[in-house]
């Protein structure tokens, strides 16, 4: 298993700047700290939105009225913006949290207001796991492009706990994932199998966010088809 190299305030402003000046792409610093190209393209996108401010992290949920979802899902399927350009326009905190929007938009589902506090399963529970479940569970949410939400769900777990365990395996710190109680398993002790293991649920977890983004884009294309007819 790779080690992720630190995604620190300090280390995304450098890669912004590095792919701003043209010293550098987002294929390569991402492959360098093995880290999606999309990622390092959404710190461009907030460096750019935001300043300084759009690369620190947050730990509040942000808040999103019923209405306001509908207007900015209604601007993109009518070709007025990309997603690219109204999650920019309006602050959205991810590119996927708008995908997800015209996702439940087009399949019918209704969009419910997001309030703070709200939104986030067990935001304020947990669960006991294992040394290889937080491993999964850090992999998982950065395959997933930092979707918390996805991980809550899939794995049960709390806000605070997969925000802390991603940021430890960004940082390359997979040791600090161990349980300080009772006997602690070394990343070392490990065996081959166990890290094939991981690894391949990562990469499983990857490209079904990949097949989703693919899917997605084609049903896009489809509904703007239909709207110009």
């Amino acid at each position: 298993m790779s080690k992720r190299s630190p995604a620190s305030l300090e280390v995304k402003l450098h890669v912004v700047r590095l792919c701003l000046e043209h010293k550098s792409n987002p294929n390569y610093e991402a492959k360098q700290r093995g880290l999606s190209s999309h990622t390092v393209r959404e710190w461009i996108r907030k460096y750019k939105a935001d300043g300084l401010d759009g690369l620190k992290e947050s730990r509040t949920w942000k808040t999103y009225s019923k209405e306001f979802k509908l207007a900015v899902v209604n601007e993109v399927l009518s070709g007025r913006f990309s997603v690219e350009e109204a999650t920019n326009k309006h602050h959205i905190s991810s590119r996927s949290v708008l995908i997800k929007w015209i996702t439940k938009y087009t399949n019918e589902i209704e969009l419910k207001p997001t309030h703070k506090g709200k939104g986030l399963s067990h935001m304020n529970k947990g669960r006991k796991t294992t040394f290889e479940e937080r491993i999964e569970i850090a992999q998982y949410t950065i395959a997933n492009e930092l979707d918390y939400q996805k991980a809550i769900e899939k794995y049960g777990v709390s806000y605070q706990q997969v925000y802390a365990w991603v940021r430890k395996y960004q940082a390359g710190r997979e040791e600090a994932l161990q349980d300080n109680r009772g006997r602690k398993k070394p990343v070392e002790e490990l065996e081959e199998h166990e890290r094939l293991k991981l690894r391949i649920k990562e990469l499983e977890a990857r490209n079904e966010y990949l097949e989703m983004e693919n899917d997605f884009a084609k049903k896009l294309v489809e509904i703007k088809r239909r709207n110009t007819r």
